[in-house]
């Protein structure tokens, strides 16, 4: 079978164009095409398999400089020998590769694909992919030939949807010379078409006989009307309440709560992480963001009275006296739930054995998740056993050795019974998740997921893998809208360099083990994909932290810039007489005399016992006295750059922020400027190739590993490089309003481009009607231009200025509008939260933080609120999100 590839691609000079043929079990074939002239490139080559799976690149002297991020697949009948394609270089963010995704699987689940016959006598074979959401609409061709119905949409002819999302015509164009067309979208009922927009395409006349011209097209060009818009809700698990709840929300619960969404034609449900967090068996546990397994579920979802084995007796009591005022609270008594939960979890495996170790669904379970199971249930018990997650201070297994786990944890082993409780509540956790969403997905509703950017640093991974990670570092954030002292989420870094060796098998894995459960995921904290910040493990401040990976600062740059740098200077703190007066005031001189020692110099430094922010953290674990100790870790963190060892050489990387540091102040005014002007260029210059090249090299292998729509978190101090890698892997990003990327208070949702989740505010902000009361300057002028308001704003956000909102954040271009629960309460007088401030989910300046919200109300009162129900429906549905 001979095929000739013809592709039009402008390249730069010295740049040549090859296109790799892909078979799976083969080494890929590299072939060179030629250039034709006027930008076009072609090759011919004799194929053997009846099928093919190709790609275009760049290469410029013999380097491949770029290639496309999406695979072409073509399939061809017995009946033709030879075929001319006519190609395009197919870009990840054309709609049809982020839109061909599981909600598109979700929502032509009842679709019967068709099949298109090719016959000797066809001279041209169009083939084009692009997904439609609605089964009242297919695609059609049509154009200057009589045979594609001269430009009449009457006589537009129908393309066959051969699989998900792809169009497929075959048929002998008869005219003199090339054809001009069209591809177009018809409704079912009244048989209107609308073509795309742009120029038309060009078929070149067939004189050839047994040659079939195959245009492989891309790029249906949508109308902003004709793609996918949706509307969601925002809810943590958790935080779900039902009549027949346990205090805490769990899966079953989603169930009734999509029963509520469908009634108000909501069609996605967003949910924080629901890993196992379970470290201490503390309230601080309560932290989603910090697994202690990127694959178990956390056993505070399991619903008890629906597992397959009931209690009786005593027990029963017991059991629904506990549910009765654990149900009644405020919010979650996180320790006393999982506390009751397991001990009637303990008692329900101990009472029926027999009867669920004998349980094939359940051996399957274990047999087909062995890989992670295993591990997890082993740190399970050794967790409890030596009551602490660290797995360095374990007597037994502090360095994981499968074999050796194997061994300890058999059918004989005393911790055995344990070690299986474990894997059977995961089983059960997987059933009752997986009904849940395949309730869901019955009433046509997507779930999107939230996948934590970190591991908890005493996790199963850590332990089991921990050349994956960067154990010597903490990962956080530098100071943004959340924190001016920065955040320190204490997980390890990744060693993005191992990952890389293996293809970053640790990443495709964790992506396939959500995408059992979830058709979206949002991906926490994105930047981090670009770079981290990270600090030493002696830091405690996220202050202290810098970016990697970075252009550092060398020794010989700090000369070139004429800067007089000093390690001394420069990477210690600067404290003198009159920076501790300033702080300390009449404490100074008893501060002093504890904490410091005086140089000879007249400037001071810690004492050796609290040179560091970890030692000082350490001393007052004891003490209530936290103005003393805040005051102490900021002035150890007074300094100018950061020093990092890279091999034999120390680089420098400035402190964020230190042109606000009592350090820079009493620096002379020569030395400023070059050192501002030196922090300016780290941060906001020299950093964007090198940032824009890591995550091109780890987001499109990870993400093609998917079939989840995937949205970024990409919020803080964004990078420029982070739009552009997003837009070029058509990754939606998000905007929430009072959180603009422009130097503004708020931004306008009607500016909202289509790759874009927008909403009023986050799990990490205040809601909207805490927000409204935090700065009254702020909202005096959004209650003038963004709401278009007169006179003076209200002391509260009244229901009818939250529709407002709400209805400004549904009536836009954005792919998706996705809003907390309390936002849409926040509408109705009598069904809003009588106490603003008791609903917001986490602050991420206190740390660690409570996740105990619950919704105030139980969600079967959601379903009576017919008044308020049917607003909500009117809005989806003439927002065009239904």
């Amino acid at each position: 079978m001979k095929l000739t590839f013809r592709i039009h691609y402008n390249t730069a000079f010295g740049t040549n164009l090859q296109i790799r043929i892909i078979e799976e079990g083969h080494p890929d074939q590299v072939h060179a095409m030629h250039y034709c002239g006027h930008g076009y490139w072609s090759v011919e080559l004799d194929h053997f398999n009846r099928s093919l799976s190709y790609r275009y690149q760049l290469t410029n002297d013999g380097v491949v400089t770029d290639q496309e991020l999406v695979t072409h697949r073509l399939s061809f009948p017995h009946t033709i020998k030879e075929y001319r394609i006519f190609d395009f270089w197919n870009k990840k963010n054309f709609p049809e590769n982020y839109l061909a995704n599981k909600i598109l699987t979700l929502r032509l689940q009842s679709v019967k694909f068709e099949k298109v016959t090719i016959l000797r006598k066809h001279t041209h074979y169009f083939r084009l992919e692009a997904p439609l959401y609605s089964t009242y609409h297919h695609v059609v061709i049509c154009g200057e030939a009589d045979e594609l119905g001269n430009w009449d949409y009457d006589k537009a002819l129908p393309m066959c949807q051969t699989a998900l999302g792809v169009w497929e015509l075959a048929l002998a164009l008869k005219s003199a010379g090339d054809v001009h067309y069209k591809y177009g979208i018809q409704e079912a009922g009244s048989g209107a078409v609308e073509l795309e927009s742009g120029n038309n395409r060009v078929a070149e006349r067939n004189e050839e006989v047994n040659v079939l011209y195959v245009h492989a097209d891309h790029y249906f060009r949508f109308k902003n009307h004709q793609m996918y818009h949706a509307a969601g809700v925002a809810v943590p698990v958790f935080s779900l309440r039902s009549e027949r709840g346990y205090g805490v929300g769990e899966f079953a619960d989603l169930m009734e709560f999509g029963d509520w969404a469908n009634l108000v034609n909501l069609s996605l449900i967003q949910v924080l992480p629901i890993n196992d967090t379970t470290a201490t068996h503390t309230w601080t546990d309560s932290y989603p963001y910090a697994a202690v397994s990127v694959y178990a579920l956390h056993p505070q979802y399991l619903s008890i009275d629906r597992l397959g084995y009931k209690l009786t007796g005593e027990l029963k009591v017991q059991y629904e006296n506990e549910r009765r005022h654990l149900n009644s609270l405020e919010k979650i008594d996180y320790e006393q739930v999982l506390r009751v939960k397991w001990r009637y979890l303990t008692e329900l495996y101990h009472e029926n054995r027999e009867h669920i170790t004998g349980d094939r669904n359940f051996r399957k379970f274990i047999k087909e998740n062995e890989a992670w199971l295993i591990p997890y249930a082993a740190f399970c018990v050794l967790r409890d056993k030596y009551d602490t997650p660290n797995f360095n201070k374990w007597k037994t297994h502090r360095k994981f050795v499968a074999g050796k786990i194997r061994l300890s944890f058999n059918s004989k082993s005393k911790d055995y019974e344990v070690f299986l409780l474990h894997q059977w509540v995961q089983y059960e956790l997987h059933r009752q998740l997986i009904e849940a969403v395949d309730y869901l997905h019955s009433l046509g509703i997507s779930v999107k997921g939230d996948l934590p950017i970190g591991i908890y640093r005493y996790s199963v991974e850590a332990w089991t893998e921990p050349q994956l990670f960067g154990l010597e570092y903490q990962a956080g954030a530098p100071p943004d809208q959340f924190s001016d002292l920065g955040q320190n989420w204490g997980f390890p870094t990744y060693n993005w360099e191992v990952m890389q060796a293996d293809g970053f098998r640790w990443w495709k894995n964790r992506f396939a083990a959500l995408e059992k459960y979830f058709d979206v995921m949002r991906i926490d904290h994105i930047l981090g994909f670009f770079r981290i910040w990270r600090m030493p493990l002696s830091a405690v401040q996220g202050i202290l932290g810098y970016f990697h990976p970075a252009v550092p600062v060398t020794i010989m740059e700090f000369k070139t810039r004429g800067i007089p740098f000093t390690e001394a200077r420069y990477c210690q703190p600067f404290i003198n007489r009159e920076i501790l007066q300033e702080v300390f005031g009449d404490e100074y001189d008893a501060v002093v005399l504890y904490f410091f020692d005086e140089k000879e110099d007249g400037t001071y430094h810690f004492k050796p016992e609290f040179s560091s922010q970890r030692k000082l953290k350490k001393y007052f674990e004891s003490s209530e006295n936290n103005s003393l100790q805040d005051k102490l870790l900021n002035i150890s963190a007074d300094l100018l750059f950061l020093m990092e060892e890279i091999g034999r050489e120390t680089v420098y990387h400035p402190r964020f922020n230190l042109h606000k540091t009592a350090s820079y102040r009493f620096l002379s005014e020569s030395e400023k400027a070059s050192v501002y002007e030196l922090y300016l260029d780290y941060y906001y210059r020299r950093q964007e190739g090198l940032w824009y090249n890591s995550a091109m090299q780890k987001l499109p292998l990870i993400l093609n590993s998917t079939e989840m729509l995937i949205c970024g978190e990409d919020l803080g101090l964004v990078p420029d490089c982070v739009p552009r890698v997003m837009d070029r892997l058509g990754i939606t990003a998000l905007k929430v309003q009072r959180m603009p990327a422009e130097d503004t208070a708020f931004y306008n949702p009607k500016y909202a481009g289509y790759l874009n989740v927008v909403t009023t505010s986050t799990h990490d902000s205040s809601t909207m009607r805490q927000w409204w009361q935090e700065d009254r300057a702020v909202t005096e002028k959004y209650f003038r231009e963004q709401l278009v308001q007169r006179g003076t704003a209200p002391s509260d956000l009244m229901p009818q200025l939250a529709e407002v909102i709400m209805k400004q954040h549904l009536y836009n271009e954005a792919m998706l509008s996705v809003f907390p629960i309390q936002e849409f309460l926040a509408t109705d007088e009598e069904l809003r939260n009588p106490d603003p401030d008791s609903e917001r989910i986490n602050d991420p300046s206190v740390f660690p933080h409570f996740w105990n919200y619950r919704m105030h109300l139980d969600i079967s009162k959601l379903k009576e609120a017919e008044k308020f129900n049917k607003k909500i429906s009117a809005w989806i549905r003439d927002s065009g999100r239904n």
